[in-house]
């Protein structure tokens, strides 16, 4: 059964803006895991991060580092959820997740279904 549905966009170019003026934008958004990636890579992965909070009905309180995105053997993406993203997930039934990204051009997007 499905629990939620998140989809977002990111506009790459104004993404690597926001890194290049914001300092520390980079450490508050992604995990140590994450932050060496290219920009392209971190917009997917931040589009991500934002489409999973959608699914999730976007409770307050969540916090990014409690949001890994990861890649399997196979080079597909999930999630690693621990603190305040994992207790959300808890709270609303959310067994599974199936998660796509992609980028083209200056557009970087992720949609992800949360199942029970």
């Amino acid at each position: 059964m499905i629990v939620g549905i998140g989809v977002d966009v990111v506009d790459v170019p104004r993404f690597r803006r926001q890194l290049e003026r914001t300092p520390g934008l980079r450490d508050r958004l992604f995990t140590p895991a994450e932050r060496d990636l290219n920009t392209r890579s971190l917009a997917a992965r931040f589009a991500a991060k934002e489409a999973i909070a959608k699914a999730l009905g976007a409770p307050s309180g969540m916090n990014w580092q409690d949001c890994t995105i990861c890649v399997d053997g196979a080079g597909d993406p999930y999630p690693e959820l621990t603190g305040t993203v994992a207790a959300a997930a808890e709270a609303r039934g959310v067994a599974l997740w199936h998660l796509s990204m992609s980028h083209d051009g200056d557009l970087a997007t992720a949609m992800v279904v949360a199942e029970k």
